[in-house]
């Protein structure tokens, strides 16, 4: 696996470019590779694979799990073009509410390392977008969280005003209240 990594304005969260090899038949690329993931000093244990399929303007996050089952994610778009968004939300970090943003789509074959203590949402920019995702931790609903996507105190800007999202999505804490109330921790 050739593989390039790209850092970011917070340090933890990495962006990883892989080869491609194409012809005309096609392309072919090493998404993943245990030896090449150890050299970059990132996890090599994955426990679950989860793939979505969303229509465009949809808006999914920022989620993420608690301490009590706390998950890393590698993300990538293998159909389509999302923009990808992390936020940290580890509360004695410097870079606190912080984002980190990137466009994934199925050509630039970009993925999106998210660590653990962050919050994930993505945004399809295309009519459809398959976005896959490997996790270091197994779902747990009782360790689930999400901040408001456009909660004003994350300061990202997103290129929209009013995406499609789920009822869970649009009743999310703030993260004034995920500060104030440790169980979403």
């Amino acid at each position: 696996m050739q593989a390039e990594l790209i850092t970011t304005d917070i340090p933890d969260v990495k962006i990883l470019k892989v080869a491609r090899f194409g012809d005309e038949r096609g392309f072919f690329a090493e998404t993943f590779h245990q030896s090449v993931f150890e050299d970059l000093g990132l996890p090599t244990q994955f426990v679950q694979d989860n793939h979505s399929r969303s229509c465009k303007d949809v808006l999914r996050g920022f989620h993420y799990q608690d301490m009590r089952a706390p998950q890393a994610k590698l993300v990538r778009c293998t159909l389509g073009k999302v923009l990808d968004v992390v936020v940290d939300l580890r509360v004695d970090s410097p870079t606190f509410g912080q984002t980190v943003s990137q466009v994934l789509d199925a050509d630039n074959m970009l993925q999106l390392y998210a660590p653990i203590g962050f919050g994930h949402a993505f945004l399809t920019l295309t009519e459809v977008a398959e976005v896959q995702y490997k996790c270091t931790e197994f779902y747990d609903p009782k360790a689930e969280g999400n901040i408001l996507w456009n909660d004003p105190g994350i300061q990202f800007e997103w290129p929209i005003t009013s995406p499609i999202l789920s009822q869970r999505d649009e009743k999310a804490p703030t993260l004034s209240e995920y500060l104030q109330n440790p169980a979403f921790r």
